[in-house]
């Protein structure tokens, strides 16, 4: 598959961790082909850690836009507000954020580790509870 040349704000992106997968993997394959498309981007991050910092270089650095843990986790558990998942939704499927993404991957799988766990442990106890019933009847 033939892939466009990254845009400054691509390979900027890039840097940040702020593309979308597909998207970030065409571009590192670029860099690690091209000499000169490495220079550019090297370029561009000088260029732009350099000192002049705009609203959005701080905004996009911090990652002002995204989530905590502990709101991302009220998504999980269905106790979001509908304009917060609005902006979960947004955030980690439209805008793409990886940060977000891995995040919230994370809090799903801890969240299936913990249901199980409970699973478990109840048929544990109804399996031992209905020995135990059994031999007190005898």
């Amino acid at each position: 598959m033939d892939t466009l040349q990254p845009t400054d704000q691509e390979l900027l992106a890039f840097l940040d961790e702020m593309l979308p997968t597909e998207r970030s993997a065409q571009v590192e394959k670029e860099l690690r082909q091209s000499r000169e498309l490495q220079h550019r981007a090297a370029l561009l991050l000088r260029r732009r850690d350099g000192g002049g910092h705009t609203l959005g270089e701080i905004w996009r650095r911090r990652q002002l836009s995204c989530l905590s843990r502990e709101t991302l986790g009220t998504y999980v558990l269905g106790v979001a507000d509908s304009d917060e998942e609005d902006y979960i939704l947004f955030h980690t499927q439209v805008i793409g954020c990886r940060i977000c993404q891995a995040n919230l991957r994370d809090l799903q799988a801890e969240q299936a580790s913990s249901e199980e766990k409970t699973s478990r442990q109840k048929r544990y106890f109804e399996s031992s509870a209905g020995l135990l019933r059994s031999q007190r009847d005898e």
